[in-house]
This record gives C-alpha cells, sequence and structure tokens, in this order.
C-alpha cells in the first residue's frame, strides 16, 4: 500500500502513482494499491497498469478532530508493506493540516505490515527515476488540419494573484499566434466549483484569453479524462506551476512553463519539457514552505514572477522554448540537464537543494 492521503490538488496523485510505479519496477511480481483523498483525481489511477486498486478517502485537511475509524474501516488492515507520504509526519506539515496529521496517526495504527516511507529502498526494493505514462489515448480527431497544436492552462487553483493578468494571457497568446500562424490552441482549465479543485480565473476572463486565439479547441469544464485527451493530442503545454502540468507529462505531452510563485517543478518522466525560469533578482519566486512570494500592483495585486514586467522580460525565451518543444528540437535528458543548470543559481549553487522527486534534478548534474 502506497499511503499517500495528502492535500487534494491533481498533481499529489502524480507523486503517489510515481511512486507505486517505482516499487512495481523494482519488483514485478508486487501488487502495489495506493490510498489517496477522495476529494481528487483518483480516477487516473485507473489508467495506469501497475496499480492493482485505489482507495479513495474522504478528507478534510484542516479539521482538527477527524474521526477516520469510518474510512479506515473501508480499508483492508492487512497489507505486507505500507509505505506512507513523508509530510504526513512532518511537524510543519502536521501543524499545517491537522486532518492529514491524524489520518497518518490513525492509519499507521490500522494497518498491519511492514511500514516506511514512499519513495525509499526500505523496508521492500524501490527502483527511483522510473518513467511511466497515463493509458489515455490522445483525442486527435479534436484537431482537425495541419499545424501545431498549443494547450494553453492560463492558471489553476491557486489564489488568481498568482498567475498573470488577462492582459498578460492576451500577450502570450499573441505572441504565440504569431510565430505558429498555423496553429490551433486547446483552451483548458475547470471553472465548475465542486468538491475538487478549479480554476480562480473567471468565465469572463476565459472569454477573453479565448479571443486571443485564432483558432482553438475549447476543452474548459469538460470532464478530466476528457481535457487529458485532448491534452496528449498537443505538442506542448503552456501554463504557470500547476499539477495539471505534470498530468500533461505523464500523458506524455510536453510542457512548457512560465516558472516562478511559490514552487519549482519537481516531476519528470521522460518527456522534454522546458521551465521558463524568472530573474529573482528582480521577480522573487521559490519561497516554497517559508511564505508567499512577493506581490506587486499589476492589474490588482500579482505575484512578482507572474507579473506583466515579467511576462515582457521572459517572453521572448518562452516563444522560443515552444518552438523547440513543438519541432522535437529538445530531448529529455538535456531538458533536465540544462533546467538543472538554469535552477542551480536560485538554490545558491548547491545541487542537494534541487528538489525533485528521486532527486533525478541533482542527480542529471553529476
Amino acid at each position: 500500500m502506497v499511503n499517500f492521503v495528502y492535500c487534494h490538488p491533481i498533481g499529489h496523485v502524480i507523486e503517489a502513482l510515481h511512486y507505486a510505479n517505482g516499487y512495481r519496477a523494482a519488483d514485478p511480481s508486487r501488487r502495489v494499491s495506493v490510498a489517496l483523498n477522495a476529494g481528487t483525481a483518483t480516477e487516473l489511477a485507473d489508467h495506469v497498469s501497475f496499480v492493482e486498486r485505489a482507495f479513495a478517502v474522504p478528507m478534510d485537511v484542516f479539521d482538527t478532530a477527524a474521526d477516520h475509524s469510518r474510512s479506515l474501516a473501508a480499508l483492508p488492515s492487512e497489507w505486507d508493506v505500507v509505505v506512507s507520504d513523508f509530510r504526513g509526519y512532518d511537524p510543519a506539515q502536521r501543524s499545517l493540516f491537522p486532518g492529514i496529521a491524524s489520518w497518518f496517526d490513525a492509519s499507521t495504527a490500522y494497518f498491519a505490515g511492514q511500514k516506511g516511507f514512499a519513495g525509499f529502498p526500505k523496508p521492500v526494493p524501490y527502483s527511483p527515476g522510473e518513467h511511466w505514462r497515463l493509458s489515455i489515448p490522445p483525442a486527435d480527431h479534436r484537431f482537425p488540419g495541419a499545424g501545431p497544436r498549443i494547450a494553453v492552462l492560463p492558471g489553476g487553483s491557486s489564489p488568481r494573484s498568482f498567475y498573470p493578468s488577462t492582459r498578460s494571457w492576451e500577450l502570450v497568446v499573441g505572441a504565440l499566434a504569431a510565430r505558429f500562424p498555423t496553429a490551433t490552441f486547446c483552451l483548458v482549465g475547470k471553472l465548475r466549483a465542486d468538491a475538487r479543485t478549479s480554476t480562480t480565473f473567471t468565465a469572463g476572463e476565459m472569454d477573453r484569453i479565448r479571443g486571443a486565439m485564432p483558432r482553438h479547441v475549447d476543452v474548459v469544464d469538460e470532464p478530466l479524462l476528457d481535457q487529458v485527451a485532448a491534452v496528449a493530442a498537443c505538442d506542448v503545454l503552456v501554463s504557470p506551476h500547476s499539477g495539471f502540468g505534470m498530468v500533461a507529462l505523464a500523458a506524455g505531452t510536453p510542457w512548457l512553463t512560465l516558472g516562478g510563485n511559490r514552487w519549482p517543478e519537481y516531476f519528470f518522466n521522460g518527456v522534454p519539457f522546458y521551465t521558463v525560469v524568472p530573474d529573482v533578482s528582480r521577480f522573487p519566486a521559490y519561497t516554497m514552505m517559508s511564505g508567499e512570494p512577493p506581490m506587486v500592483d499589476d492589474d490588482g495585486e500579482r505575484s512578482a514572477s507572474m507579473s506583466r514586467a515579467r511576462i515582457e522580460a521572459d517572453l521572448d525565451e518562452l516563444v522560443e522554448a515552444a518552438a523547440t518543444l513543438v519541432s522535437g528540437g529538445l530531448d529529455y535528458d538535456t531538458a533536465l540537464h540544462d533546467h538543472a543548470k538554469r535552477m542551480l543559481p536560485v538554490v545558491g549553487g548547491d545541487p542537494a537543494r534541487l528538489w525533485s522527486l528521486d532527486n533525478v534534478l541533482a542527480a542529471s548534474l553529476a
């Protein structure tokens, strides 16, 4: 069992599946299941061959008096091995998410078998850095005609101030359309509010971004698997940091990230990618758990690394990176190595601070 009941943004499902694949790759005879937050995209586990079963656990991560007895009763208690997300035992995370803390306390007591942390070679072998794919066929039929296919995800579920203004997105889309005059864009996102995450953009903002696209396919608010299939048919996904970008990589689509805000990219899966890393001396970013990034005034409050000034400073690099990815001119190993070199100054020159699943980013510099 990979016990990975964490916050519900979709990127954490990709983390759990990555670890499950590492254990299965190390021992193909092993049967691997995962436990996930019920509010996340648990259906993605149905589209990999290495997970036997996914258990959905209802979870309020902020509940200070959570009772998990009913959820645990629905799960088998007997396992050979249970490996858990280390964040469930980290004091800072436990303080921030008391519902998660209580889940890991209760599940550790409930599950029998050897215990360990996901991604470590004990108590059973684990194969780090394995590549895997979601078995979701590309929806090529949605893109009639020739020309590049460029998916655009304007933003995720973080506060609206963490993503570029609509005016900045019009600039980006316009520059991409000028470089790729025959391109079909694919607008991605989720406006509909429900138990899962949704974008903090408004319908009006999406309309303006859509209007900047000379020709487009619109999958906004379609079911998740349909959106993934559409993006899987694209040559590149352009977005800020988002868990959906990790899904795109798992579906085999190169991800062009407008890097910044709190979190660096940390999932690398054998698919070419490029992150436009901001000049953090001008546009501070990558604050991670230390707090919110600094804000500026740009059509309202905006994180510095998503500001109009930053977009303008890096627009040429973004467009050139898109051209390289669309043409297939960047292989994965080069992408990983070059990204590590671009991120190294951000972390003070210390490769040990290059955070990534299975430490593959730092290893690329060896």
